[in-house]
């Protein structure tokens, strides 16, 4: 077993998860990445990981294919010998935004699929990997931080398909933190809110418009680090008596003006 603690992130080959990865280096852990994209697309990300001097493990796979769920756990445990962190980063947007009177079977799949079903199962076997952990005894206080979304809470009739989906994932968010509480496994929660990605690309000007406007009291877009600096926070240890817990990271969005 390796020294350092070790963060799983899943979808953590660029965007917020490669920034969330990036902090937790900085913080001093090994990183273990679990993602759907070709590690020759993404290697000047994961390189830069590496060189802050900290173990990398990328493993490319499916999300919501158990064997793959399965086989990356076991080459962790392989390399490194125990997980402290997980991250559920990984998610999707709709391939087309549609009305949700036109929304299609094959495109609400899709997003629950990755985005719900399966972090909930990836999130089951890491879970259980943590009770081992304490059970032995081992000298790990396994924490889960689950990326969900202001859409969690927010209408957006044109992407129904992930709102749900985020919902569910503030639900998961709760579930986990009620069953793991026993085993002193923290659980939580981080809403991002108009984030500078390349998930957001399509509709830049919308949303600047929308900032210029002030649907966010903080006028400017979030970036991969403000999420990041947020998961930090609930990995460090300093919030060891809270679970459940949430932090809004979307310049003031979710509070109610007039």
């Amino acid at each position: 077993m390796i020294k350092e603690k070790v963060a799983v992130i899943t979808g953590a080959a660029r965007g917020i998860g490669h920034g969330i990865a990036l902090e937790l280096a900085k913080d001093g852990c090994a990183v273990a990445i679990f993602d759907l994209l070709n590690l020759e697309d993404v290697q000047e990300n994961i390189d830069q990981i590496k060189k802050l001097g900290l173990p990398v493990l990328y493993f490319q796979g499916d999300l919501t294919n158990e064997q793959a769920r399965d086989n990356f756990c076991q080459k962790v445990m392989n390399e490194y010998g125990r997980i402290d962190l997980l991250v559920n980063n990984a998610g999707v947007a709709p391939k087309e935004r549609k009305d949700i009177l036109e929304t299609s079977e094959e495109s609400f799949n899709f997003v629950m699929d990755i985005n719900l079903k399966g972090t909930f199962f990836f999130t089951q076997k890491i879970a259980n990997i943590m009770v081992e952990e304490v059970k032995e005894g081992l000298e790990i206080e396994p924490k889960i931080v689950n990326i969900s979304s202001m859409s969690s809470y927010t209408s957006s009739p044109a992407r129904g398909e992930y709102c749900i989906s985020k919902a569910g994932i503030s639900m998961l968010t709760k579930l986990y933190a009620d069953r793991l509480a026993e085993y002193g496994i923290n659980v939580y929660e981080v809403r991002p809110g108009i984030i500078y990605t390349k998930m957001t690309e399509v509709v830049t000007d919308k949303y600047d418009r929308l900032i210029e406007e002030g649907v966010t009291p903080i006028k400017r877009w979030g970036y991969p680090e403000d999420i990041a600096k947020a998961v930090s926070v609930f990995c460090s240890g300093k919030l060891n008596f809270s679970t459940g817990e949430v932090i809004n990271v979307d310049g003031g969005f979710h509070l109610r003006r007039l």
